[in-house]
């Protein structure tokens, strides 16, 4: 092997690879029983967070940035004077290998630029799964990102190697992805999102009959959409979101902010990066509809097309119906604790379980983990003198305390890692470009 080209190829294939954000191992349990190589069961993700978390690392690469496209918003595009670099098979599977075995990554995510056609490109990143399942004995985690267009035997093939496969979606808007990607289809996206899914429900049948049935993608499907560069809206980012949930059973849906790298003629002219914190909130927004019971028409909707950059979308939506609050912490059902500001799934199992035995007051719920700086505004307790300190209907003037209050807690968490603040927002005071990847810090907080 040459090291010093492998170097190389790795250097400008890693960094390709950084503008895929879609990539997590949440749910797969591929377990080791025969100490072959590897373990992927409750980690494998690169430079993200488990349940309990932990961070963890993965072999994140392009098989190649080639491309036979040529998409206005990818660095890989045709027309892009860069330096072009391709893996064979072997040269993925040993640097899989060797990384994994110096403890430098926990799994692989693979993705890859369209050489020659797409069952050719997506051929060889089933043959890298292959190989290093069936030939080397590992059972770390893998994520493959398919090929628009490939053939549905191969995606079937995929699905048995793979603990993931990913479809990206690329563009949310259909008029997006033709001015932007005019020799892409969507329903080359969407097909193979139909036969990855319909494997994984078909999959769980069998195996519920046949115990030793092979798992078929066993950590789901995902896929990533590029928001900002076409102009789209909250809603129509989020109304692709929901109806992806809805017909595809997507595990995850990643939105990345397009990062302008090009003067291509068919972008809109961005003069910056879109702001993390508008990334943030679509995250938020969609972990509301995941696991909080919300309605994507609760949260945005024609009067409402983006979300309020300075409050989070739980939030933005009590103020909106604060004809629903205070709602009694001692008599509220679960479904509504859980759309209180600052109630997460933690503390309304510890709300529910512990009011049983008494009446809470906000003593309680503070020492729960509530996050009662925003909770107190929305909640009636045993504290007849807590209740509600605003004055009834008054949302413009909650909505400031409760910005100040947002403010005050970024710039806490920005502290702690070590980031500073740029030029203020005029209206929440706290700099949207300057807010790292913060989900996973208030995702149980919202």
């Amino acid at each position: 092997m040459n090291y010093e080209r492998i170097t190389q190829k790795l250097s400008i294939l890693a960094d390709a690879a950084k503008y895929d954000v879609s990539c997590s191992s949440s749910g797969s349990k591929r377990s080791n029983p025969d100490k072959k190589l590897g373990d992927s069961s409750g980690m494998g993700i690169c430079h993200s967070y488990t349940e309990d978390g932990r961070c963890v690392s993965l072999l994140k690469i392009l098989l190649t940035n080639y491309c036979i496209f040529d998409c206005a918003y990818c660095v890989s595009r045709r027309s892009n004077d860069i330096q072009r670099a391709a893996f064979t098979v072997e040269e993925v599977v040993d640097l899989t290998i060797n990384f994994y075995r110096r403890n430098y990554i926990e799994g692989l995510f693979l993705s890859s630029g369209i050489f020659k056609n797409a069952d050719y490109t997506m051929e060889r990143l089933v043959r890298v799964a292959k190989t290093l399942r069936l030939e080397h004995g590992f059972n770390g985690y893998i994520h493959l990102k398919t090929i628009p267009g490939a053939s549905e035997e191969l995606l079937r093939e995929a699905g048995l190697y793979a603990d993931r496969l990913s479809v990206n979606i690329e563009i949310p808007t259909d008029d997006g992805l033709k001015k932007l990607a005019p020799e892409k289809k969507r329903d080359e996206m969407t097909t193979p999102m139909q036969h990855i899914s319909t494997g994984i429900v078909a999959s769980k049948e069998e195996r519920k009959v046949i115990r030793s049935a092979p798992a078929f993608a066993p950590a789901g499907l995902s896929s990533q959409m590029v928001i900002g560069a076409t102009g789209e809206s909250d809603l129509e980012i989020m109304q692709t979101a929901d109806n992806l949930y809805q017909h595809y059973q997507l595990k995850r849906v990643y939105y990345s902010g397009y990062v302008p790298i090009s003067n291509d003629q068919r972008l809109p002219g961005l003069g910056s990066p879109v702001p993390m914190l508008r990334e943030h909130r679509l995250y938020q927004t969609d972990w509301l509809m995941r696991f909080y019971g919300f309605q994507m028409q609760e949260i945005l909707h024609p009067e409402y097309r983006n979300l309020d950059l300075a409050l989070d979308p739980k939030t933005g939506w009590a103020l909106q119906n604060l004809h629903l609050f205070p709602v009694d912490v001692n008599r509220a059902d679960r479904e509504m604790l859980l759309r209180v500001p600052g109630i997460g799934h933690k503390s309304v199992d510890k709300i529910v379980a512990a009011r049983r035995f008494r009446s809470l007051t906000f003593e309680h719920l503070q020492k729960m983990g509530v996050s009662m700086s925003r909770a107190r505004y929305f909640l009636l307790c045993q504290d007849k003198n807590e209740v509600l300190r605003r004055a009834p209907g008054d949302r413009t003037q909650l909505r400031n305390v409760l910005i100040r209050q947002a403010h005050s807690k970024y710039r806490s968490a920005l502290v702690q890692q070590g980031s500073l603040f740029d030029q203020a927002d005029e209206t929440t005071g706290l700099s949207a470009t300057a807010v790292p990847d913060l989900h996973h810090l208030f995702a149980d907080s919202l």
